[in-house]
C-alpha cells in the first residue's frame, strides 16, 4: 500500500483565531490517530524568528510525540544544521532517539533564508563546510567514543537506541547536493523534482546500491471532501498564505523550492500544489502511486484551524483507507 505520513511546522497566523497551545495539543491527537490509522511517518519541519510562531525547537516536539506513540517514524525534516550546535544536536538525538525506541531519523539541511543566519551569527558561506563537519560529528558522537572537534576533545553520551545512530539524510534543492547526500548521507529528500537522478548517478558511480526510481509522492496538500469546491473556499486563504510566505523566502534567496508569490487563488488551486478532492478521487491516487508511493497529509497547513483539519482527516480514515 502506498505509505502514509502527516507533517507539521505549526504555522499560526493571527487571521486563523487559533492559539498555539490549541495547535500544539491538535497535532499531538492527530499524530497519535495517524499511528492508529496505519500512517508511518510523521515529519516535524523548523524555522526560527517567524511571526507566525513556526517550530523553531524540533527535539522538544519529537520528544513529545515519541512519549504518546510507539510505532510511527519521527522524522526532523529538517534540522537547518548550520544554525545549531552539531554537539548538542548529537546530545538531543540520542536522548529523543532513546525515548522513541529508535524511531528518530533527520533531515539536515543547509538553510537559505538570510534573516536565520543573521540572528544565529552565522554565515551563510559556511553552509556547505557545516552540513559535512555535521554529519562527521553526529557518525563519531553516536559510537559512544571520544573523538576530536573543532580541535577539542568531545564525548556523547548516552548512546541512541538505533545501533549506528538515527539514519542521517541530507535535504537540497541542487545537484551538487544530491551528490553530496550521495557521498556521506544514508538517503536523499529533494526539495525539487529531477534531482534524484543526480542523486542515483552519483551512487553507482560509487559503486553503492542502486535505490531504484524516485519514489512517486502525492501533492504537497491534500484535503479529501464531499464538497470540494465549497472546502477550497475554507483551504484557500491559508494555502495563499503558506505559497507567499514560502515564495518571500524563496524570492528573497534566489532558491529553487517550488515557491512563488502569488496573488490568485484560482490560479494556486490550478498548479496542482494543494487539492481537494472526492474519496473516491484520493482511492484512485493512492492506488496510482503504487507500492513505492508515498502521500503525506499536511493537516494544518498554513495554519489551518484544528477543526478543518481533523474534518480532513477522519473523512480519509471512513472513506478511503477502507479500500486501501
Amino acid at each position: 500500500m502506498t505509505a502514509l505520513g502527516i507533517r507539521y511546522d505549526f504555522r499560526n497566523p493571527t487571521f486563523a483565531g487559533t492559539t498555539m497551545q490549541e495547535r500544539y495539543d491538535a497535532a499531538l491527537d492527530q499524530i497519535v490517530w495517524a499511528e492508529e490509522h496505519g500512517f508511518t511517518s510523521v515529519t516535524l519541519s523548523e524555522h526560527h524568528g517567524v511571526d507566525d510562531g513556526y517550530l523553531p525547537s524540533l527535539f522538544p516536539f519529537a520528544a513529545a510525540v515519541a512519549a504518546r506513540t510507539s510505532k510511527i517514524r519521527i522524522r526532523l525534516g529538517a534540522l537547518i544544521v548550520p544554525l545549531h550546535d552539531p554537539l548538542r544536536v548529537a546530545e538531543d538525538a540520542a536522548v529523543v532517539d532513546l525515548l522513541s525506541h529508535g524511531r528518530l531519523e533527520i533531515v539536515l539541511a543547509n538553510g537559505y533564508v538570510a534573516s536565520e543566519f543573521a540572528m544565529f551569527d552565522r554565515s551563510m558561506s559556511d553552509r556547505v563546510k557545516l552540513v559535512t563537519e555535521a554529519v562527521n560529528t553526529l557518525r563519531q558522537a553516536w559510537s559512544g567514543q571520544t573523538f576530536e572537534f573543532r580541535g577539542r576533545s568531545a564525548r556523547i553520551t548516552p548512546r541512541p537506541a538505533q545501533r549506528n545512530g538515527p539514519p542521517i539524510l541530507l535535504g537540497g534543492s541542487s545537484e551538487g547536493a544530491a551528490r553530496r547526500a550521495a557521498r556521506i548521507a544514508d538517503g536523499f529528500i529533494p526539495s525539487v523534482p529531477g534531482l534524484w537522478d543526480a542523486y542515483r548517478d552519483e551512487l553507482r558511480t560509487l559503486a553503492r546500491a542502486d535505490p531504484g526510481e524516485a519514489p512517486r509522492g502525492g501533492p504537497m496538500y491534500l484535503h479529501v471532501a464531499t464538497d470540494p469546491n465549497a472546502t477550497w473556499e475554507v483551504v484557500a486563504p491559508y494555502a495563499m498564505y503558506e505559497m507567499n510566505a514560502y515564495g518571500a523566502w524563496a524570492a528573497e534567496s534566489g532558491s529553487a523550492t517550488g515557491f512563488a508569490p502569488i496573488s490568485d487563488s484560482a490560479a494556486l488551486r490550478a498548479m496542482g500544489h494543494y487539492q481537494v478532492m472526492l474519496p473516491e478521487q484520493c482511492i484512485d491516487l493512492c492506488r496510482s502511486l503504487g507500492q513505492r508511493g508515498h502521500v503525506t497529509f499536511h493537516p494544518m497547513m498554513g495554519g489551518l484551524p484544528p477543526d478543518a483539519a481533523w474534518e480532513n482527516l477522519r473523512l480519509f480514515g471512513a472513506q478511503v483507507l477502507p479500500h486501501l
